[in-house]
């Protein structure tokens, strides 16, 4: 046996994805890691862990080194090495789109992400590798958008997966996606509404600070509330005249907050082996808030989760 796993690179055409409205490609790269202890003529079957990359995030890029840090296959391979993991595949599905990401949610306006990941990916993992293929042995994971993704992917769905975990996920959006509405409306109303933007920001070589937070509130709206009867195929959170914030819009918003959605999906948490949340103190978008909001919800509904 080796004492370093791999990384696959494998192709998915995903049928949920064909036709979607940005026309962003059906067929997908998903990276999986294959422990040290996959290798050989072993018939051993393993636990898998579903990986969601943060807005602007592609499938390659929790495998990058940095100054600072390892990467995915090497904290990997010292965890199991050290015993402080079991050995597990980590499947990365790239869930990019035109907009820089999907949320990893089903929408008229973006594709049908969450059905994507449930229907085509996790099947597609089954077939091809040597999984322990039920939700008891399979769990989902992510930051930021992906954290957000990973909340909704569990508690929606603990017909499979058995186990969710959320780094600075997404939640409690009164705050954290607020701050960027001013400069969204600034941007759009310089650049004569949401369509020149778009193509203005699409002919960028680099793109600045306050485009990323424009770009993010775009593709919020359209994951969070798509309209087919708008030229752009969403509703902004604010009057796009006036800047004043939508009541209505909100409305749609809030709905699909993880600090809202968890008493309709109560039941779907409580079937889950372990929810795990956890943010840094200082978040920039003020996530933490959202994570302690959103583990005061669980207390209050009796489903037991970690929250760090």
């Amino acid at each position: 046996m080796t004492r370093t796993g791999t990384v696959t690179r494998e192709r998915l055409d995903g049928r949920a994805l064909r036709g979607n409205p940005l026309g962003d490609p059906s067929e997908r790269d998903v990276f999986v890691y294959l422990p040290p202890q996959y290798g050989g003529r072993t018939a051993r079957r393993f636990p898998v862990v579903v990986i969601l990359t943060g807005f602007l995030g592609i499938g390659e890029s929790p495998w990058q080194r940095s100054f600072l840090g390892e990467a995915l296959q090497e904290r990997m391979d010292r965890l199991i090495r050290r015993r402080k993991v079991p050995p597990m595949l980590l499947v990365v599905p790239d869930c990019i789109t035109a907009l820089g990401g999907s949320q990893y949610v089903d929408s008229a306006a973006v594709g049908r992400y969450e059905t994507f990941v449930v229907r085509d990916l996790v099947p597609f993992v089954d077939a091809r590798f040597r999984t322990l293929a039920t939700p008891r042995h399979r769990a989902v994971c992510g930051k930021s958008s992906g954290g957000y993704g990973a909340l909704m992917l569990g508690m929606r769905h603990p017909d499979v997966f058995g186990a969710l975990a959320s780094h600075s996920g997404d939640a409690y959006f009164d705050y954290c996606y607020r701050f960027d509405f001013v400069k969204c409306w600034n941007a759009l109303r310089a650049a004569g509404g949401v369509e020149p933007w778009l193509a203005r920001f699409r002919r960028k070589p680099k793109p600045g600070g306050d485009d990323i937070a424009t770009l993010n509130i775009l593709a919020m709206s359209a994951c969070y509330s798509p309209d087919a009867g708008v030229p752009w195929g969403f509703q902004l959170p604010f009057d796009l005249e006036t800047g004043e914030e939508r009541a209505d819009v909100m409305r749609r918003w809030r709905r699909r907050d993880p600090v809202v959605a968890v008493r309709r999906h109560a039941d779907g948490l409580r079937r889950l082996r372990g929810i795990y949340i956890d943010c840094g103190l200082r978040d920039e978008w003020s996530l933490q808030v959202g994570a302690r909001i959103l583990s005061r919800r669980l207390t209050d509904l009796g489903i037991e989760h970690v929250h760090e």
